[in-house]
């Protein structure tokens, strides 16, 4: 048989004028499923029991990281072939992957395991957590205190800007036919400055006062006093109310006001509550009034706080029952620290709010001083200021005082520190936490001892009996402070609140004759001016007195300009 000989066939060859690679797909690949891959890429499980499990959670781990098709990975799960879920949500990182907060408080879960066995959270989640401590997890979750706590362990999610606002209520509802005349930030007013105010000048000083009881400086958290309560007067008289200012406006200045009211313009810079001041022109003078029947003269608590006060009003400690709690404190402290049935310090003349069906022991130790202020360009303010109490020195001196009180609610809603633990051996901390959570407050009880010229400013720190209950309240300690050292202290700077009032006053006088009102924003760091009608506030009587004689200004009559 002859020997076949080799023979060479020729292959095909394609050419591809355009580029790199054969022209057309080969016939024994055609319509088959390709994904492409990796060698360092991670191999998908042959079949996954566990998928109904809680290692479901972990199906990503095993998935192919290098490109996007996962159609080779197997999924036990059912077959929905006419269902279609579209899924906009944001896809969140394994847990495996969030860092080292997750790893510690996975650590920390699975060592509660203990005794107390096992139980899921409500809504289906697959975290375990033991019987006993799953109601104490939720009270945490409710409790601001504790939520830090309960964030950090979550890997630091919760941020303060993702916090959402409260809407708090004005002060006042906004009428329809009140016009807007002004609106001025926070942030301009920051920037103002009137340097070189001249010392005040005494015009009138009245009243009595008690003087102060030094062992009340000896007070502290081992030798506590109950909180007492006295059974006195307080006159917050408004300016254009009071029987002095009247006598003064014929004479003296053109600018009216008493010093709560001053200390509220003032310090506005570091309110976030709404409030609100009334303002009447009447020629080129000025008179600045609070309204009658509000809130103005209660004292605020934790209102600069990171988390203020919740606003439920039939809670014990909504921002209204606290600011109740806080003024009854500061009245009956303020008394109680004082030396009643001895010599009281009298001034020239009497108390002017004293009725006829009073007496000197039934109405409060307080003295007032009527001072004046030269604020250059003509503007000279009057104002009424406020003594609490007087102190003699060894060398004979009289110390003029301001008493205020201090209140703590509850330090674990509020975000501070127990004063039964820290008061003795760390005031300046419990005092810096209220500068932090209180700072309107305190500089306004600043602005109106510089106003009135007292020589120290005395706190007391008084606490509850017991958290749940407000009507009981102990002394646990007092502290004093110059005036002046003290506005140094938390930053208060005169020269810029007198800017802020001459800004005011100056917006003012630039007006037609009328009635004004500035309102705090609730909710922004701005005051507003409005142009409110003459009527507005008045009483039904005073309205019927007003259409019956014509006159439209709530202006007592001594205090119109004479008629030309």
């Amino acid at each position: 048989m002859p020997e076949e000989v080799p023979h060479f066939v020729q292959p095909e060859i394609q050419n591809n004028p355009f580029g790199w690679g054969p022209c057309e797909m080969p016939d024994q690949f055609k319509d088959m499923p390709y994904q492409p891959f990796s060698k360092g890429d991670r191999i998908g499980k042959i079949s996954d029991w566990t998928g109904l499990s809680q290692d479901k959670k972990y199906l990503n781990k095993y998935q192919s990281q290098f490109g996007g098709g996962t159609q080779y990975t197997y999924y036990h799960e059912e077959d929905e072939n006419t269902f279609h879920l579209v899924d906009t949500a944001r896809v969140q990182k394994p847990p495996y992957q969030r860092g080292r907060h997750f790893r510690q408080g996975g650590r920390m879960m699975r060592g509660q395991g203990g005794r107390g066995g096992l139980s899921r959270l409500p809504g289906g989640s697959n975290q375990f957590q033991t019987l006993g401590k799953l109601n104490k997890l939720q009270r945490d979750r409710k409790n601001p205190n504790a939520r830090r706590g309960w964030n950090k362990n979550q890997g630091g999610r919760s941020n303060k800007n993702n916090m959402q606002m409260k809407s708090r209520d004005a002060s006042v509802t906004v009428r329809a036919d009140w016009n807007t005349i002004e609106e001025m930030d926070f942030v301009r007013f920051s920037k103002l400055s009137l340097p070189n105010i001249k010392e005040p000048e005494d015009l009138v000083c009245c009243g009595s006062l008690e003087y102060y009881d030094k062992s009340y400086d000896r007070i502290n958290v081992k030798n506590e006093k109950p909180l007492q309560r006295v059974d006195r007067l307080f006159h917050t008289v408004t300016t254009t109310d009071d029987p002095v200012i009247r006598k003064l406006v014929k004479t003296v200045g053109n600018v009216y006001a008493t010093d709560t009211i001053l200390a509220c313009l003032m310090c506005c810079t570091r309110s976030n509550y709404s409030w609100d001041i009334v303002i009447e022109k009447v020629g080129d003078k000025l008179f600045f009034d609070k309204r009658d029947n509000t809130e103005f003269d209660l004292l605020t608590v934790n209102e600069t706080a990171v988390e203020p006060p919740s606003e439920e009003a039939n809670s014990l400690n909504s921002p209204r029952n606290l600011a109740l709690e806080a003024t009854f404190i500061n009245h009956n402290f303020s008394q109680q620290v004082l030396k009643t049935g001895e010599q009281r310090y009298k001034f020239d003349e009497p108390n002017p709010f004293i009725s006829d069906d009073e007496t000197e022991g039934e109405v409060a130790s307080v003295a007032y001083r009527y001072r004046k202020w030269d604020l250059d360009n003509g503007i000279v303010l009057v104002a009424r200021c406020e003594h609490d109490s007087v102190l003699q020195v060894p060398n004979g001196d009289l110390q003029f005082l301001t008493i205020k009180a201090l209140n703590e609610w509850d330090s674990k809603l509020s975000g501070g520190v127990d004063w039964r633990h820290k008061l003795d051996v760390q005031r300046g901390g419990v005092l810096a936490t209220e500068l932090r959570n209180n700072a309107g407050k305190l500089a306004k009880w600043t602005v109106q001892a510089l106003l009135a010229g007292s020589d120290y400013i005395k706190f007391g720190y008084v606490s509850r009996v017991q958290v749940r209950d407000s009507s009981k309240h102990v002394i646990l300690g007092t502290q004093q402070y110059k005036p002046t050292e003290f506005a140094t202290q938390i930053n208060l700077n005169m020269d810029n609140a007198w800017g802020i009032l001459r800004c005011i006053i100056d917006l003012c006088m630039k007006q037609k004759d009328g009635k004004f009102l500035i309102m705090k924003d609730p909710n922004k760091p701005l005051i507003r001016l409005y142009d409110i009608p003459d009527n507005t506030f008045d009483s039904d009587n005073e309205e019927n007195e007003d259409e019956e004689s014509g006159e439209k200004s709530t202006i007592p009559e001594e205090l119109l300009p004479p008629n030309p």
